[in-house]
């Protein structure tokens, strides 16, 4: 993924403390581990740039839900009912889980934290897991008017996420789509006065007049995340591009829930592209590659239709690569999170970041190609994760991590919410 380095090479990867510091064929230094690698591929550590981890413990609950049906039943029902301990083990528990699959940056949008202990529980148990991660502060429904509230963002940066290598502080902001134009305009100014990513979503509808207040205060910049994005203008996608707004697509989620049709293709048109979340667990799997894979079929799928209704025929040659739909699960999800000088790419002074495949598996071998080989691998090819040059997974099996205990906390945590959503939809536990 480093511009300056060809696709894929066969090479050695020198890393000292949590850094990469070189990279080149038969690297010589004495009195250094060795890990022999044959046979694998490497690649950045995988970026999950958007998930409402503190769902978890209800995972694939509401796979057949529909938007409308996940708003009510989760946010309007459920989310009342969370605790700080289930937001902790649903925080732990969901890192862990991505770091399996080999995620080693996640974006954690969360916005079930009604009171600090909420918020520390979360932060808490992201830091547990060992994840890098930016924990993007939200907050519970709150009215258009109802400004972000900037004290538990200061109390994070002065305490809780002061001076942690593996932890930044974001803030999930209700946006110009959810909120007046001067709430809208305060949150992002608040955002850009301490050069956090503000993130916020947009789905399914034309702006509101939000939007063109914010546009015109000048606040939409690099640290502003959009997630979804789905049935802005061209004219809109433009503006945002042109101001440097990063966007983050949930294609799994959003083709399954409703939100309308990804961005992605709007956003190769105006020379951008999109960074990749799973969104909620609730719904589908947390596998990053996952969400690549279906991103690139389905804008591959579009854009054969357009030609051929065009022309009569599908297209010739593909109009999106392996390598792009891979880098949007690094390289853009590195520059949705702030993050794009230190993770996402292979190369001296970067974090050392990484993840391994397991190429030698029946699934994937022969490796022909080994960009396509790393975007097809499944949880059962990540065979190791290094985070900030420290192992967190080695020979198929995370490290330091009581699964057994997680699970079974996880699983208290989920059946006890769950029976809230059966009692709300007349159904109870057999």
């Amino acid at each position: 993924m480093s511009p300056r380095r060809p696709d894929a090479e066969r090479v050695d990867v020198l890393i000292e403390g949590n850094r990469i510091v070189e990279i080149g064929e038969q690297i010589e230094r004495p009195d250094v581990e060795t890990v022999d690698l044959t046979g694998r591929v490497i690649i950045p550590g995988l970026i999950n740039a958007h998930l409402h981890t503190w769902q978890s413990a209800l995972r694939l609950a509401g796979a057949d839900w529909t938007l409308l049906e996940y708003l009510h039943r989760m946010h309007g029902v459920v989310a009342q009912h969370y605790t700080p301990d289930d937001i902790y083990i649903g925080n732990l528990a969901g890192a862990l889980n991505q770091i399996n699959c080999g995620t080693t940056t996640l974006g954690d949008w969360c916005h079930n934290n009604p009171t600090p202990e909420h918020t520390d529980a979360a932060v808490e148990g992201l830091q547990k897991s060992g994840i890098r991660a930016v924990f993007l502060h939200g907050t519970p429904s709150r009215a258009p008017d109802v400004p972000h509230p900037l004290a538990e963002v200061d109390r994070l940066l002065d305490g809780p996420a002061r001076a942690q290598e593996l932890l930044t502080v974001g803030m999930a902001i209700a946006g110009p789509q959810h909120s007046t134009s001067e709430v809208a305009v305060a949150d992002l100014r608040a955002a850009d006065e301490r050069d956090l990513v503000a993130s916020m979503h947009q789905s399914g509808g034309e702006p509101a007049a939000a939007w063109e207040a914010v546009r015109s205060a000048g606040l939409f910049g690099p640290r502003t995340n959009i997630v979804h994005g789905a049935s802005l203008s061209v004219d809109w996608v433009d503006i945002l591009v042109g101001a440097g707004v990063s966007f983050t697509s949930t294609p799994e989620n959003e083709l399954s829930h409703g939100h309308c049709t990804p961005i992605t293709g709007q956003l190769l048109c105006h020379g951008a592209a999109p960074s990749l979340g799973t969104d909620t667990e609730t719904a589908v799997s947390g596998e990053i590659l996952t969400a690549a894979r279906i991103a690139l079929a389905h804008q591959r799928g579009l854009d054969h239709q357009q030609h051929r209704q065009a022309t009569g025929m599908m297209s010739a040659t593909a109009s999106v690569t392996s390598k792009q739909a891979l880098s949007w699960a690094t390289v853009e999800g590195a520059r949705a999170l702030g993050l794009a000088d230190e993770v996402g790419r292979l190369e001296p002074g970067m974090r050392a970041d990484l993840v391994v495949i397991d190429a030698h598996a029946l699934n994937l071998w022969p490796a022909h190609d080994p960009v396509a080989t790393a975007l097809h691998a499944s949880l059962a090819n990540i065979e190791a994760v290094m985070i900030a040059g420290r192992w967190r997974k080695r020979d198929h099996s995370l490290i330091d991590a009581d699964l057994d205990e997680v699970k079974h906390k996880l699983w208290e945590s989920g059946t006890r919410l769950l029976r809230q959503v059966n009692a709300m939809s007349g159904q109870y536990d057999a």
